[in-house]
């Protein structure tokens, strides 16, 4: 439930974004767009009414995406990350081609107030926080990412398509970030603008000559493209999965992808914007929930489980089942998920309410927060289990199956899938064709 509320919140918020691009592209067709759209929103809702038609335009150009499933999407992955990329890289060449003689802003400088080390607000705890906070912010990413793995023909294509790229394009795009803010910063009067449809719109609005206007609307177009190629996988397919998976019998992934999409208006996505700041801290800090949750899924299934999965059993919801535990709940998992999240609450509050006020090591370990909460909870799931063991569920692990045997003896078991009308499904649609129509 986290999960889709999660993917509720995010596919909202990044449908705003959406919509900012697509304003951009509005107002390079007319300058005085806004003169031209008159506004009825009230001053209070953070927007106008040329900026929610803008977020509306984006929202339907999302749906025909939506529409198509998941294993079709890789071609427009494709292109979606290279219009992304070569974008970006235009826009840094020309940032600092046109820099000119004012040089860099001060977002890049060497001097620094702030002491090297010491406490939580020295550099080297920063540096540390900066790199967590990284994390947080693809923590629902890297819980979820195997609902998409699992298209993969064999896993080695899942761990190289994430292992190699995911840290070359992170830093890649992070410094082409910092480099393009600092190049502008000066002739936008020394404002730092981090978001680039606002940097668009500012240049527009400084000089709406026929040259400038045609740049920001291929920007805009590229940057289109590139956050629906983020929402679509990110949140309303993410979002698709967990609701098929909770409710099989009525929905499946693509209607939940639907309903993820449509619920997103409740959000209220323009009012998040206008609270970013202090709304990104939340959603950073999420990491604090979610790396336990990922270091209970690795320990489960690397160690725990050692690799060994009982399908069948998966799908039996009694006692029957080695999955069962204790009445359908293993109690163990809860235990280790609050170990793992309990002792940066303190640090998490200070961190969203700036009055209040913790230790130093709170706020320490709260930098620390996915690493410590992965580590930790993993640790006591996986003594939980040798101390206490679930008596069905060990004697599977231990039987004298190997885990390459275990998958084997499922895959032939369950490699053609028989359907009511008498038709034979097999290869790399049969999973997905039975959640996307709901029929097996």
């Amino acid at each position: 439930m986290q999960g889709l509320i999660r993917c509720i919140v995010w596919y909202g918020f990044t449908a705003w974004i959406g919509g900012e691009c697509v304003y951009v592209m509005l107002q390079s067709w007319d300058p005085n767009l806004e003169d031209h759209i008159p506004n009825h929103m009230p001053a209070d809702t953070g927007m106008t009414t040329a900026q929610f038609v803008a977020y509306i335009v984006f929202s339907l150009l999302s749906l025909p995406v939506v529409w198509i499933r998941p294993h079709r999407l890789q071609k427009f992955f494709y292109f979606a990350s290279s219009v992304t990329i070569i974008f970006f890289f235009v826009l840094l060449i020309w940032a600092l081609a046109t820099m000119g003689s004012s040089g860099f802003g001060d977002t890049i400088r060497n001097a620094t107030d702030i002491s090297q080390t010491g406490g939580p607000d020295s550099v080297a705890w920063l540096m540390v926080y900066g790199v967590i906070s990284t994390l947080g912010s693809i923590a629902a990413g890297i819980l979820n990412q195997n609902d998409y793995a699992r298209f993969a023909t064999a896993p080695k294509h899942a761990i190289v398509g994430q292992a190699l790229p995911f840290p070359i394009y992170g830093i890649i795009c992070s410094v082409i970030g910092i480099l393009v803010t600092a190049a502008t910063q000066n002739r936008l009067g020394g404002e730092a603008v981090w978001n680039p449809p606002t940097l668009f719109s500012q240049l527009i609005a400084q000089n709406p000559s026929p040259g400038t206007r045609a740049g920001a609307f291929f920007a805009g177009l590229a940057l289109t493209i590139s956050q629906i190629g983020v929402n679509v996988p990110g949140n309303a397919l993410s979002g698709g999965f967990d609701l098929a998976a909770t409710f099989p019998r009525y929905i499946n992934i693509r209607r939940g992808a639907y309903i993820t999409a449509v619920f997103s208006v409740i959000v209220n996505p323009w009012k998040l914007v206008n609270t970013a700041t202090t709304f990104l801290t939340v959603l950073s800090s999420y990491s604090i929930f979610l790396g336990p949750m990922t270091g209970l899924m690795v320990a489960s299934y690397l160690v725990i489980s050692k690799r060994k999965i009982n399908v069948d059993d998966l799908y039996r919801g009694d006692r029957t089942s080695i999955y069962w535990f204790t009445a359908g709940f293993n109690w163990r998992a809860a235990v280790a998920w609050m170990v793992g999240f309990a002792p940066l609450m303190p640090g998490f509050i200070a961190a969203v309410n700036t009055s209040a006020t913790v230790s130093s090591g709170a706020t320490e370990l709260y930098y620390l927060s996915y690493l410590y909460g992965f580590c930790a909870s993993g640790l006591v799931f996986i003594l939980l289990h040798r101390l206490l063991p679930a008596p069905n569920f060990d004697a599977f692990v231990r039987n004298s199956m190997s885990a390459e045997g275990a998958q084997m003896y499922y895959k032939e078991k369950w490699d053609d899938i028989q359907y009511e009308d008498g038709g034979v499904i097999t290869g790399e649609d049969k999973q997905e064709d039975i959640v996307m129509t709901g029929k097996a």
